[in-house]
C-alpha cells in the first residue's frame, strides 16, 4: 500500500506537467525573433561611434524607444508574462474549478447575503418581521384601518 506521501505526489504530478521557462522567452518564433534582435541593436550601437549615418539614427528620437524595446530586461519582462499567468492559472484546483480559497469567498458571500436580507427585513414595510413598520401591523402608520 503506498504511503500519504507517495499519494500525495502522484496528485500534484498533472501540476508539474507545465512547460519551463525556456518555453515562454526562447521557444516561440516571436521570443527568438526579438531576443536575436537585441544583439543586433546593440552592435549596431556600437557601431554608430564609426559611421556618421548611424550615429545621427542612434540619437534620435526613435531610437530612444527602440533602447527600451531592445532592452534585455524589457524582454525578459514582457515574455515572461506568458509565463506567469500560465503559473498562477497551475494554482487553480482542478477538481472544483476555483481557486483553493474559492469555499471562503462563497462563504463571505453567502453571509453578506444573509446579513442584507436581515437588515432588509427590518426595514421593508411589506416584510413581517419590520415589526411596527409592517401594513399588517395595526399599530403601524401604514395600516389602513389606522385613523
Amino acid at each position: 500500500m503506498p504511503s500519504l506521501h507517495a499519494r500525495h505526489l502522484n496528485e500534484a504530478a498533472p501540476v508539474a506537467a507545465r512547460p519551463p521557462v525556456s518555453e515562454w522567452l526562447w521557444r516561440r518564433w516571436y521570443a527568438k525573433l526579438w531576443w536575436s534582435a537585441i544583439p543586433v541593436w546593440w552592435i549596431g550601437m556600437a557601431a554608430a561611434g564609426a559611421s556618421e549615418p548611424l550615429a545621427r539614427f542612434y540619437d534620435g528620437a526613435l531610437a530612444g524607444f527602440l533602447n527600451l524595446l531592445f532592452f534585455p530586461m524589457t524582454a525578459l519582462l514582457v515574455l515572461g508574462v506568458g509565463f506567469v499567468r500560465h503559473w498562477i492559472d497551475g494554482f487553480v484546483d482542478s477538481r472544483t474549478g476555483g481557486s483553493a480559497d474559492s469555499t471562503e469567498i462563497a462563504a463571505a458571500e453567502d453571509e453578506y447575503v444573509r446579513a442584507f436580507e436581515d437588515l432588509n427585513a427590518t426595514i421593508d414595510i411589506y416584510d413581517p418581521r419590520s415589526g411596527g413598520l409592517y401594513i399588517g401591523n395595526p399599530l403601524s402608520f401604514q395600516h389602513p384601518d389606522r385613523t
